[in-house]
């Protein structure tokens, strides 16, 4: 499987879950006598030492299958409520480091879809990766005309792995159970499988990532690279090459440039979502590079998810009832409409408000707040709360079950950064029911780019035109 032979059979599937979870066991079996005699310290010891070595041997293994269990292991990464530390910073590794397909096998995969070994097709050709993920890995080359571009190289079988994985529904429900208690197991793995159908086709997600560079276009702070449509086919995708930070040199940065880098992020999840209505439903830190001064190239749009003025229309309603109007009924009413909360649940509005507003908590008050890991913390705490009153009558509907990393994501990236903003006024550049002014320098260099993309059009909403050549209605 190192060498990027996935195995692609549901029973193969199968047999190499089984497998893992016999020597796991064995070995907490094993140690068992060292636990009971050992002193605290040293059984404080024993137990971490145990939950490190199975923690990398189920990233290793969970690397090498590829397709939908790996991506859960990717999602596990951003809980931070009932799974160890050990656990989530090993699965972070999916997210960068995943085992590499052989240079051969990558070279062959380019040959069946672009009609020429890798080096005939390319000036230059890195045949070693410097990315691989759950879909695919990525190389460096530089075409025939001297640009230098990112080529990703779909694993030979994922397709079919992902179908194996997608088939074994019980199989996956167990996982996502365990790693999402309070969701629907059946919405998610309907709607994470839908996504990753959609993932291991390139050219999907070339369309979408070109969708996102045609609405970012010159913007001041986001980047989208392009795609080159002639060395791009369904299991090849070029686009350009960016160079920058990873997310691990930026926690080394002085807090400014944190605080600047956390905006431009939150300013692209909302804007994308308010105005684009679309939503790259993959907010982790090794999508983004970071050039300084806010500055940030993102990466990576196999899964997103589009929406329709419907589907976003409750949601827009429950912000503003909740932050601007100060309403509990009507952001209860929406709610209620969006599906998140069953109707006519014996539970009173102040409950409904005091658990579900706390996820606007960044916007409710005009005032600068810092999002520190312990908040992030508890946003997820509450999320995961299968203890609150709210629980038997809420659920997240398959539409806005990639929304949700949001939760799961967003703030965990920013809190990470200790980003302090005044988030209300950021929220209210973008929200399309209030369009407030710029708040921040960054806000005024985004209003300019949007004086740019509509010239001489009155446009109260401040909505960049659409793809089509539109302004976007909301």
């Amino acid at each position: 499987m190192r060498a990027g032979v996935v195995p692609s059979t549901r029973t193969a599937r199968i047999a190499v879950l089984a497998r893992l979870l016999l020597r796991i066991g064995g070995r907490y079996a094993s140690r068992s006598p060292q636990l009971v005699f050992a002193s605290v310290d040293r059984r404080r010891e024993l137990r971490h030492d145990l939950a490190l070595r199975s923690a990398e041997e189920v990233a290793e293994e969970l690397g090498a299958m590829k397709g939908a269990v790996m991506k859960l292991g990717q999602m596990a990464s951003y809980l931070d409520e009932g799974v160890p530390e050990t656990f989530r910073a090993t699965m972070a590794r999916l997210q960068r480091d995943a085992p590499p397909m052989s240079p051969d096998l990558a070279a062959s995969v380019v040959t069946a879809e672009l009609g020429g070994q890798p080096e005939r097709i390319f000036a230059r050709w890195d045949p070693l990766p410097f990315a691989a993920a759950s879909i695919g890995q990525v190389h460096r080359a530089i075409t025939r005309d001297g640009r230098a571009v990112a080529v990703k190289v779909q694993y030979p079988g994922v397709a079919q792995s992902i179908e194996s994985d997608l088939r074994n529904v019980a199989l996956l429900r167990r996982v996502a159970g365990m790693a999402f208690p309070v969701l629907d197991t059946r919405s998610l793995v309907e709607e994470v499988g839908e996504r990753l159908r959609e993932e291991v086709d390139y050219r999907l997600e070339a369309q979408h990532q070109e969708l996102f560079a045609d609405y970012y276009e010159d913007h001041p702070m986001i980047r989208i690279p392009r795609v080159l449509p002639d060395l791009s086919t369904g299991r090849v995708l070029t686009s350009e090459l960016v160079s920058g930070a990873g997310f691990e040199e930026l926690l080394g940065w002085d807090q400014r440039e944190r605080d600047l880098a956390a905006e431009t992020i939150h300013r692209f999840v909302f804007r994308s979502l308010y105005r684009l209505h679309a939503f790259n439903g993959d907010p982790h830190p090794g999508n983004y590079l970071f050039h300084g001064r806010g500055r940030v190239t993102f990466l990576d749009y196999g899964l997103t998810k589009r929406f329709t003025p419907q589907d976003l229309s409750p949601l827009e309603d429950a912000a503003r009832y909740i932050a601007v109007e100060r309403d509990g009924e009507g952001f209860r009413a929406a709610l209620e409409r969006a599906g998140f909360l069953q109707p006519g649940a014996p539970v009173a509005t102040e409950v409904v408000v005091d658990h579900l507003g706390a996820f606007y908590g960044t916007a409710l008050r005009d005032a600068p707040l810092t999002i520190t890991p312990e908040y992030a913390s508890a946003l997820v705490r509450r999320f995961f709360d299968t203890r609150s009153p709210l629980a038997p009558y809420t659920s997240i509907p398959r539409t806005y079950v990639v929304l949700q990393r949001i939760n799961l994501g967003l703030y965990g990236v920013v809190g990470r950064l200790n980003a302090t903003a005044n988030w209300r006024r950021i929220a209210e550049e973008i929200w399309p029911f209030v369009c407030g002014p710029p708040s921040t320098a960054i806000g005024e260099a985004e209003a300019r780019w949007l004086a740019r993309r509509l010239p001489g059009r009155p446009d109260p909403r401040g909505a960049p035109a659409s793809p089509g050549g539109a302004a976007t209605d909301l």
